[in-house]
């Protein structure tokens, strides 16, 4: 595998064999101070150029950088949707392990490239970009809900529990495991982001999807929510359903003392009685009570 000094190098090389090349910045995990540096980080890397169109669908950019595992050219796919922002991406997972994401953009979108807290420069031939603040998570850092995210994130994770339970009562695994999977959990992890956003005073960041979660929460919490996570088995799709619901009210009563909101109790005993009552609920029953 080769090194970051090695990458970087070669990261550098093409900007200098290419005098279309002006400038050169990296962004992301790799210049974020407070990420411990690991085997898998990729290299998120901008090329700012005079024009775009000679480096769209270049097969030698490619070739340049090593050997190809898998490649993705993000302006030429259907699903997702392009950005169409007038830049032009490989992203490339290359057979010794490394990654760069890469991405070419007009010198012109210098000022709207280089807004991202986490940027440092590599190169700039022409002190285009100028002297940027040293690298940090301002940008990435949980933003304090208001009165309305707050109810509404209650709202749609109560709401969201009796869609699990009958799809559970009704024997549709894969419909009840999105609800609860895909859903309900990011409901829960907006307040967990908020629980761990009041614990830091919103000074320090969970990461993306939360993956930084278990240096903020109690151990308590987090096994809480390590027991949210099952398999296929419907007896424990139940207990994480259960489970999930106490841990959001665990973490959103903390979170309604400390912006003096109101947590809605009463929607969360009624429908945790109601999803109770459901599983005890014969499959041949006429009637709900």
């Amino acid at each position: 595998m080769r090194s970051e000094k090695e990458m970087i190098d070669l990261i550098l090389q093409f900007a200098g064999n290419n005098e279309d090349v002006r400038a050169v910045v990296m962004n992301g995990s790799r210049v974020n101070p407070n990420v411990k540096k690991d085997l898998f980080q990729d290299y998120d890397i901008i090329y700012f150029v005079k024009d775009v169109e000679p480096y769209r669908r270049n097969q030698n950019i490619v070739d340049t950088f090593g050997e190809i595992m898998i490649l993705q050219t993000p302006e030429d796919m259907g699903d997702p949707p392009p950005q169409k922002d007038g830049g032009y991406g490989y992203l490339m997972q290359f057979m010794d392990g490394n990654r760069i994401d890469l991405g070419f953009y007009s010198t012109e979108a210098i000022p709207r490239c280089t807004k991202d807290s986490l940027t440092v420069v590599l190169l700039d031939k022409d002190g285009l970009i100028g002297e940027l603040p040293p690298p940090s998570e301002l940008d990435y850092l949980p933003r304090k809900p208001t009165s309305k995210l707050f109810e509404d994130c209650c709202n749609e994770f109560w709401w969201l529990n009796p869609y699990v339970a009958k799809g559970l009562w009704r024997d549709e695994l894969t419909y009840a495991k999105y609800m609860l999977d895909t859903l309900m959990r990011g409901e829960l992890m907006k307040m967990l982001v908020w629980y761990c956003g009041v614990k830091t005073d919103f000074q320090q960041s969970p990461g993306k999807f939360g993956k930084f979660l278990k240096n903020f929460l109690e151990t308590e919490l987090w096994e809480l929510l390590e027991r949210t996570y099952c398999d296929a088995n419907p007896e424990k799709v139940w207990k994480s359903l259960f489970t999930m619901g106490d841990l959001f009210r665990e973490i959103s009563l903390p979170v309604a003392r400390a912006f003096g909101f109101t947590y809605p109790l009463k929607y969360d005993r009624n429908v945790s009685n109601f999803i109770r009552h459901i599983k005890i609920l014969p499959r041949d029953a006429k009637t709900i009570w």
